[in-house]
């Protein structure tokens, strides 16, 4: 469960302590009681909303909220990237010399903001959809014993 927010109060007295006085993180997190993870965390939130002290004439509580916090953006518009072509991938696979390492490398110079290679592997081997087979074996001590290497000539006899 993620931790509260530091109330509006705290986070500008954290701006406020590290423009104004110009006190290190470890001093500011002193101050305020809080660790100097969380102080980093929002300082270097104000630096990327672009936000100095004092603050700018009428700004309320939640237009700060909103600069430091900005609502996540849906899914539907983050950019999509494009899903190799499975039924490719498993034909490639059957050849000889042919890896999953080489054909990612090939996905990815085709398409640079591509997937990661882990997420390349598990999402083929969900398209694929089996477990990979095995033919179980059963060996009976002394039933089948061979003693015959390919250094041994072919005239030798088997006891």
């Amino acid at each position: 469960m993620p931790t509260q927010r530091l109330s509006m109060r705290r986070i500008k007295e954290v701006l406020r302590l590290e423009h104004f006085q110009g006190l290190p993180e470890r001093a500011i997190a002193r101050s305020v009681g809080v660790s100097n993870g969380v102080v980093h965390s929002y300082l270097s939130r104000a630096r990327s909303a672009g936000l100095s002290w004092p603050l700018p004439e009428g700004m309320t509580d939640e237009d700060l909220e909103l600069l430091l916090f900005p609502a996540p953006r849906p899914a539907s518009q983050s950019p999509q990237r494009p899903v190799p072509d499975w039924s490719y991938i498993d034909k490639e696979l059957r050849r000889r010399n042919v890896t999953r390492r080489l054909l990612w490398e090939e996905y990815r110079a085709v398409n640079p903001d591509g997937f990661g290679y882990t997420w390349f592997c598990t999402t083929y081997e969900a398209w694929k959809g089996r477990v990979r087979p095995s033919m179980r074996q059963i060996h009976l001590g002394g039933k089948r014993c061979s003693w015959i290497s390919p250094a041994t000539p072919s005239t030798s006899s088997i006891p």
